[in-house]
């Protein structure tokens, strides 16, 4: 098994915490629990900044920049889930996805319904007993977000919310707690997309506290992605980066494409994303990260998306366009309520950010940012 550095700790926490899009609070908590030796600031939107130094982060506050390259690491801080949409009367609650959730993947399973107190109710996500369906229902497996609702127990409108304290608009989670399996490098858990990119960044980071760098490195923890990439698009503002990384829990394929076209599989090392419906990657940045990844001996695997996105679309897009490397921690059954993952791919992602940065110089920095006439 790889030699791990990462602290799983940290994983556990950021992974445990509840963080729906436009809810992220708990997240923001859990990313200043685990900042030892950075420096932060949040916003109105629950969007997180961390910096290097106190120098640094006073520099931000004053719109002040130093005059080098502004090197930004992205991860998006919220994890799909539910808002109340309606509460009926015999108390069960009807609901809307916040992010993307298939909807044969919502019923039969455990939620956590949080209160504007802060309470947190167990409920169930409605299914009819095969005991109760038709001959017709049975054969037919569509479904409608509008048939499932949750069940915290209740019989009433009433009781739901004067006894339960429950209210329209009250966000919902997945009810999954953390765990890791030792002996197999394995994790499992929720909101691994995109956590495990939250974790990226904190790492990243601690790791590149004292080092001579060429570049300010600004970690940008963004809310609301899975409803339209929102958060990035006022962190990308705020920071104006030159180059970025976006990390990213990406859907593992491994299961669905054989040996050989599978191109995000669990051990096999961080994803590096060459394209996807948001964005197409930097050749140069991709040469650069490939280099980095023989030269240190970091497995990594190469893909082409034929769709879905990251916060690197608006990313990229900003200011005079900023060259920016996209890197996946593989990541089985992502928005749904259950995820693994393999440690290891979380080292391999973390080493690669680490180093492409360590290693930047003036040279490589404006062979990647084009600089020069043409």
């Amino acid at each position: 098994m790889a030699d791990l550095k990462i602290d799983l700790k940290t994983v556990e926490d950021l992974t445990n915490a509840f963080g729906p899009s436009g809810f992220e609070e708990e997240v923001v908590s859990a990313i200043k629990k685990h900042s030892e030796g950075l420096f932060l600031r949040n916003d109105a939107m629950h969007n997180v900044y961390a910096y290097l130094s106190e120098e640094m982060l006073k520099a931000s506050r004053e719109k002040k920049r130093s005059g080098r390259p502004v090197f930004m690491l992205d991860a998006h801080s919220d994890e799909v889930g539910f808002m109340v949409q309606n509460i009926e009367e015999n108390g069960l609650l009807d609901i809307i996805c916040l992010g993307g959730i298939h909807n044969t993947n919502i019923p039969a399973h455990s939620v956590i319904v949080r209160t504007e107190s802060g309470k947190k109710i167990r409920g169930i996500t409605t299914s009819k007993p095969i005991h109760f369906l038709t001959a017709a229902q049975r054969a037919d497996d569509s479904l409608e977000i509008e048939s499932i609702r949750i069940d915290v127990g209740a019989s009433s409108r009433q009781e739901v919310m004067e006894d339960y304290g429950i209210a329209v608009g009250d966000p919902v989670m997945p009810d999954v707690r953390f765990e890791y399996d030792e002996e197999h490098g394995i994790c499992y858990g929720k909101a691994f997309d995109n956590r495990l990119g939250c974790v990226s960044i904190l790492e990243t980071m601690k790791r590149l506290v004292g080092e001579k760098l060429c570049v300010d490195v600004v970690g940008a923890f963004a809310s609301q992605e899975e409803v339209g990439t929102r958060g990035a698009k006022v962190t990308a503002q705020e920071v104006l980066p030159d180059l970025a990384i976006v990390f990213e829990g990406s859907p593992a394929d491994d299961f669905y494409f054989r040996a050989g076209i599978a191109q995000c599989s669990l051990k096999a090392g961080t994803q590096i994303r060459h394209m996807d419906s948001s964005y197409v990657s930097s050749p140069a940045f991709m040469k650069y990260a490939h280099e980095i990844g023989k030269k240190y001996g970091i497995k990594y695997q190469d893909a082409v998306r034929r769709g879905g996105g990251t916060d690197a679309g608006v990313i990229s897009l900003t200011g005079k366009a900023v060259p920016t490397l996209v890197l996946g921690i593989p990541s089985r059954y992502v928005h749904t309520h259950y995820n693994f993952c393999a440690a290891e791919d979380i080292e391999a992602t973390v080493s690669m950010a680490a180093e492409v940065i360590k290693n930047l110089d003036e040279e490589r920095i404006n062979a990647l940012l084009h600089k020069g006439e043409i």
